[in-house]
């Protein structure tokens, strides 16, 4: 099984779930975080004053899926997310040794 993160822009969030809904992945988490790559942040101006945004507003998406989903998945992720402009985000992929769920106490695919 893989764990799938992505962070991206949070306009491209609903973009994102249909394009994963429509490879017939449902579940995921999903979570508002801040932060900032090569971007650095930008300043602004409010009432007169500039002052600097360094953190910026964020969506984490994170799925487990079977290896056999992972690839199609994270294409789709990218293909929907993708908006060309720096900002637009990363997905990580890492290995997940074991799955339960608590409700049936399935393990290993069945649980996700």
């Amino acid at each position: 099984m893989k764990k799938i993160e992505a962070i991206i822009k949070p306009f491209k969030l609903q973009d994102v779930k249909d394009a994963l809904n429509a490879l017939g992945i449902q579940g995921m988490t999903v979570t508002e975080v801040k932060g900032f790559g090569r971007q650095k942040g930008h300043t602004e101006i409010y009432r007169g004053s500039e002052y600097t945004v360094d953190f910026l507003p964020k969506v984490k998406i994170e799925t487990v899926l079977a290896d056999a989903q992972a690839e199609a998945a994270i294409e789709a992720i990218i293909k929907a997310a993708k908006t060309g402009k720096i900002g637009d985000g990363k997905v990580f992929v890492s290995t997940i040794d074991e799955a339960w769920r608590i409700r049936t106490s399935e393990s290993g695919d069945s649980a996700v």
